[in-house]
């Protein structure tokens, strides 16, 4: 638990002494989709076990460099505990990634407790980052108690 604090407090630090370009408060705020506007939510389609689900996702903040999407506890907690990096994130200009799995918050539910796997649930991030465009180039993981779990066991 040491080493994941000490790696969080890290990559905080060595975000907040970069200087992307464009992390000013109206660049970092800016609207990234055309059309619809949706505020930055954005659902993402999975397959597991041979169906479709809809997992929620938000935005929050643009800096195509520096981004965190943020797994959460439980399994079965949401992303709300979450929401106080709006108060800290931001100045910093890192973009964060709400993200509620499978059966949590506003994704669906399937209410079967088949698809409460550690693997399936390590698959399932990466369909999302994939569908998000993250890539080891511009983000990063931050997992808290079952999200830390999912972030260890990510290849």
């Amino acid at each position: 638990m040491k080493n994941f604090f000490f790696f969080f407090i890290l990559v905080l630090a060595a975000a907040a002494c970069q200087q992307p370009s464009g992390t000013s408060p109206a660049a970092y705020f800016a609207t990234q989709d055309s059309g619809i506007q949706t505020g930055n939510v954005k659902v993402v389609e999975i397959e597991s076990m041979g169906k479709k689900f809809n997992i929620w996702t938000k935005r929050f903040g643009n800096n195509p460099k520096t981004k965190i999407l943020l797994l959460n506890g439980g399994p079965g907690g949401t992303h709300e505990y979450f929401e106080c990096f709006e108060n800290f994130l931001p100045q910093e200009g890192i973009e964060f990634i709400y993200y509620d799995q499978l059966g949590c918050g506003l994704s669906d539910n399937p209410n079967d407790t088949a698809y409460w796997d550690l693997d399936r649930f390590v698959e399932e991030v990466e369909q999302v980052r994939t569908a998000l465009g993250l890539n080891k180039d511009n983000f990063y993981l931050l997992g808290h108690s079952w999200g830390g779990i999912l972030q260890c066991n990510m290849h």
